[in-house]
């Protein structure tokens, strides 16, 4: 293990440890002149006690084993280790945000949007190289990301995250790969209509009933959307009839992989949901929200299931500082990790396929 260049031996991680290695790192360091290490305790409930606040520091829980266990609030885990240079490297990662957005925010003619996450990695390169490396890949390795994204980040998905933000079109966009399957199926089973699936009835049919809009139309909320876009099925709804399909269902449908993302702006919830193989993917965190993407720091838990997740969220920040929403940024990572994209001229002009639940014309 090293600590910002210096050769470790294997050791069990106390708190005694944990400090010396701090001291090394900051002294050898500019950078961490005046940082403290994120405060030690014994269990996730001393965290507001510690750090001052209800969430947002970094807190770590020292267990009797020497296992190291990263907190952003008292139930949000971000990391667990034994290997005292990634704790380390996590606690300069902390100090170094603080920093950076205090640099940004003095740039200028530069926000602290366009400058953070850049100006994370760079400190982190004057402190270690390998950290800085680490950094710029998102993930636990040391590797590098992939090579620049080269196009436009609002093309393929993410051009819709703005407008789902207030739920427009709809509520819920989903996603469903798995060999051989159709969105006609997809939307079947969840309820549509099979005449109009079978009549190829297109959202600008839907409208034409009102008049052409859908503003003041119930109706919507009993309506659905769908199509095949590169290897996925979409669907996107208000609401179903019912609760839905369940995991089971998908599968005897031939579904491997689900992507789910749902709006509730009322009350600024956001969640996304990942199923694959029949089971919902999230390092038993639960209901993953959106709003928990903070940038320059990885939504999900370090080193788990997701964090390929976390590597396209560095990747789609640092090749577009330019996106001031981070629900773009988040979408466009989306469409770089799963390759999801949603047929804009389609669903703009009305061609997209659609139909109504099969409950509005029993």
């Amino acid at each position: 293990m090293s600590v910002a260049g210096r050769i470790l031996t294997p050791m069990q991680i106390s708190a005694y440890t944990l400090k010396r290695a701090w001291h090394q790192v900051s002294a050898g360091s500019d950078v961490l002149d005046d940082a403290m290490l994120p405060p030690i305790g014994t269990s996730p409930d001393q965290y507001e006690r510690h750090v001052g606040e209800s969430h947002g520091r970094l807190f770590l829980v020292l267990d009797d084993g020497g296992t190291v266990h990263g907190h952003i609030g008292p139930y949000r885990e971000v990391f667990v280790t034994q290997d005292l240079d990634q704790v380390l490297y996590f606690a300069a990662e902390d100090a170094v945000r603080e920093l950076a957005e205090h640099i940004a925010a003095r740039s200028p003619g530069h926000g602290p949007v366009a400058n953070l996450v850049s100006g994370q990695a760079e400190l982190l390169d004057r402190i270690n190289p390998a950290w800085g490396s680490r950094f710029r890949n998102g993930g636990m390795d040391g590797t590098r990301p992939s090579a620049a994204c080269g196009r436009d980040p609002l093309e393929r998905l993410a051009w819709i995250a703005g407008s789902w933000r207030e739920q427009d079109p709809y509520t819920h966009l989903a996603f469903f790969r798995g060999e051989s399957i159709s969105a006609e199926q997809i939307a079947l089973l969840h309820g549509a209509d099979p005449a109009q699936i079978a009549a190829g009835t297109r959202l600008a049919d839907l409208r034409s009933m009102d008049g052409g809009t859908f503003d003041h139309w119930d109706i919507v909320w009993e309506t659905c959307c769908y199509g095949k876009a590169g290897d996925w099925a979409f669907l996107m709804y208000h609401e179903t009839p019912g609760s839905g399909p369940d995991l089971e269902a998908l599968a005897r449908l031939g579904v491997t992989e689900a992507v789910h993302l749902n709006a509730t702006s009322a009350k600024a919830i956001y969640t996304f949901d990942y199923m694959r193989d029949g089971r919902r993917v999230d390092d038993d965190w639960g209901v993953l929200e959106l709003i928990w993407y903070d940038r320059g720091r990885a939504p999900y838990f370090r080193g788990g299931q997701l964090d390929f997740l976390n590597q396209a969220i560095r990747r789609a920040e640092l090749d577009h500082p330019e996106l001031t929403s981070e629900f773009e940024l988040y979408f466009h990572a989306l469409e770089d990790a799963f390759d999801l994209q949603l047929p804009r001229q389609d669903i703009q002009e009305g061609t997209v396929r659609a139909a109504q639940w099969t409950r509005r014309n029993s």
